[in-house]
C-alpha cells in the first residue's frame, strides 16, 4: 500500500509539475494551446485506464495474471501506436498551433501511453514497487528535459520534448516487467471482444471524467483559448488534491469492507467527507494567500488569470471531496447505483460550465463546474440514504461490479 501510494503521488506530481514548467517557460498564448494537448491527452490516458487497467487489475490466478499483462502491454502498445500514427497523419498539414501540437501528441503516444500503461501490469502482478521505480525515473527525466528549453518555447517544442522524456522510463519498465510475464501468451483478440470489462469501464470514465475535459477543450476550441489556460492552471494547484482523492478512491474499498453494517460504512465515508472538503478549503485559503511573485513562480503569466479562479475552483474541489466519499461509499454498497448518476450529473456540470462562461466568461465557467460538483455529490448522498432505506443485496454468484479490485491501481488522469 505505501509503495502503490507513492507511486501515485509521483504520477501525480509529474503531471502537476511538468505544466508548472511549461506555464514559467510560455507565454500565456502557448501554455493555452499545451494546456489543450495536454488535456487531450488526458482524455486518452484515462480511457486506455479504463478499458485496459482497470479490467486487468480484475484478473485473478497467476497464470492468468502473467498473460493478461503480456496481452495488456502489448495491446496498449498496438493501439496506441495506430490511434497516434492517425493522429499525426491527419493533423500534420492543419494549420494552427493547436493541430501542430495534437500532430506531435500522436507522434510520441505510444510512448506516454505504454509507460503509463505498464502501471497496472505492476498492480496486477502486486510489484507496486515496480511502478514507482519507474515513475520516479519518468519525474527525473522529464522535469530537467523541460526545464532545459528557452523561455518562450513553444507548445510544439515542449509536447515532443515532454513525450520523449518517457522513453527512459518506458525502458526501464519494459526491462522490469519482461522477466515477470516471459513466456506468457499473448491474446489481443480479448480486449475486441464483446463484454470485455474495459466497455463498461470506459463508458463511466466518459460520463465522470472525459465529458467535462471535452467541453474545456472545446471551450478553447470555439470560444477562447486563453479560458483553457486559466481554468487549466487553476487545477493545476489543487494537484494534491487529486492524490488524496485517487488514493482515497483506489485504497478506500477494501477498508470500508472491513467495516460491519450499512449504518457504520455510511459513517465512516461521511466523516471522510468532512476531512477531505476541510484539507480543500484549507489549501484553497493557502493558495488565496500566496504572493503575486510566488504565484508567478508557479505559473508564469498564467498566474494572473489562475489566481482569480481560486475560490470558485476551491469550491469546486469541496464539492469533489464530498462527491469522492460518497461515490466511494455507493461502489461498496451498490456498485450499479453510480452510472446513472454520473451520466445525468457529468452532463449537467458541462451544461453549468458552458451557461457560467456565456454569462460571466471564464469566472462564470469555474463557478458552473462548481454547481455541477455540488449537485452530483448531493445525488450520490441522496442516493445512499435511499439505498440505506431499501437495501438489496447482489443475488448469489453475481460477478463483481468496479468496486475495490478494479479501482487498485491509480489514475494519472486529471480531477473527477
Amino acid at each position: 500500500m505505501v509503495s502503490s501510494v507513492a507511486d501515485q503521488g509521483v504520477a501525480a506530481f509529474t503531471n502537476i509539475i511538468v505544466l508548472v514548467v511549461a506555464a514559467r517557460l510560455s507565454s500565456a498564448a502557448a501554455f493555452s494551446v499545451f494546456s489543450m494537448v495536454y488535456m487531450v491527452f488526458t482524455v486518452l490516458l484515462g480511457i486506455n485506464v479504463s478499458y485496459v487497467g482497470q479490467a486487468l487489475v480484475l484478473e485473478r490466478g497467476a497464470d492468468r495474471v502473467r498473460a493478461a499483462c503480456r496481452s495488456a502491454a502489448a495491446f496498449t502498445a498496438v493501439a496506441s501506436a495506430v490511434i497516434g500514427l492517425t493522429m499525426a497523419g491527419a493533423l500534420a498539414f492543419v494549420p494552427g498551433g493547436t493541430a501542430r501540437g495534437l500532430a506531435v501528441l500522436g507522434l510520441v503516444l505510444p510512448i506516454v501511453l505504454t509507460q503509463d500503461g505498464l502501471r497496472y501490469c505492476f498492480s496486477a502482478l502486486r510489484l507496486p514497487h515496480y511502478a514507482l521505480a519507474a515513475d520516479t525515473v519518468r519525474l527525473a527525466v522529464a522535469v530537467p528535459a523541460l526545464a532545459m528549453q528557452p523561455h518562450g518555447a513553444g507548445a510544439v517544442r515542449l509536447v515532443a520534448v515532454w513525450g520523449l522524456s518517457a522513453v527512459p522510463a518506458l525502458l526501464v519498465a519494459a526491462a522490469l516487467l519482461a522477466p515477470k510475464v516471459k513466456g506468457a501468451p499473448v491474446d489481443l483478440r480479448t480486449f475486441v471482444r464483446r463484454g470485455h470489462l474495459g466497455q463498461r469501464f470506459v463508458i463511466e470514465f466518459g460520463v465522470g471524467n472525459a465529458t467535462s475535459q471535452l467541453a474545456v477543450v472545446g471551450l478553447g476550441l470555439f470560444a477562447a483559448p486563453l479560458a483553457v489556460g486559466a481554468l487549466r492552471g487553476a487545477t493545476t494547484l489543487f494537484g494534491p488534491m487529486n492524490v488524496l482523492f485517487n488514493s482515497a478512491t483506489a485504497f478506500g474499498p477494501p477498508l470500508l469492507n472491513r467495516v460491519r453494517g450499512a449504518d457504520d460504512k455510511v459513517r465512516a465515508t461521511a466523516v471522510l467527507a468532512v476531512v477531505l472538503a476541510w484539507i480543500a478549503a484549507s489549501w484553497t485559503i493557502v493558495l488565496m494567500l500566496l504572493p503575486d511573485h510566488v504565484g508567478r513562480q508557479l505559473l508564469g503569466d498564467t498566474w494572473a488569470a489562475s489566481s482569480s479562479l481560486l475560490a470558485a475552483s476551491g469550491s469546486q474541489y469541496a464539492g469533489i471531496a464530498l462527491g469522492t466519499s460518497a461515490l466511494l461509499t455507493l461502489r461498496v454498497l451498490r456498485p450499479k447505483a453510480t452510472l446513472p448518476i454520473q451520466v445525468v450529473f457529468s452532463l449537467a456540470s458541462v451544461a453549468l460550465m458552458l451557461a457560467g462562461y456565456r454569462l460571466d466568461g471564464v469566472m462564470g465557467a469555474a463557478w458552473g463546474l462548481c454547481l455541477g460538483s455540488a449537485f452530483k455529490a448531493a445525488a450520490l448522498w441522496l442516493r445512499i440514504l435511499a439505498v440505506k432505506r431499501s437495501p438489496a443485496p447482489a443475488p448469489a454468484g453475481q460477478a463483481p461490479g468496479p468496486t475495490a479490485q478494479g479501482l487498485t491501481a491509480g489514475s494519472s488522469a486529471g480531477p473527477r
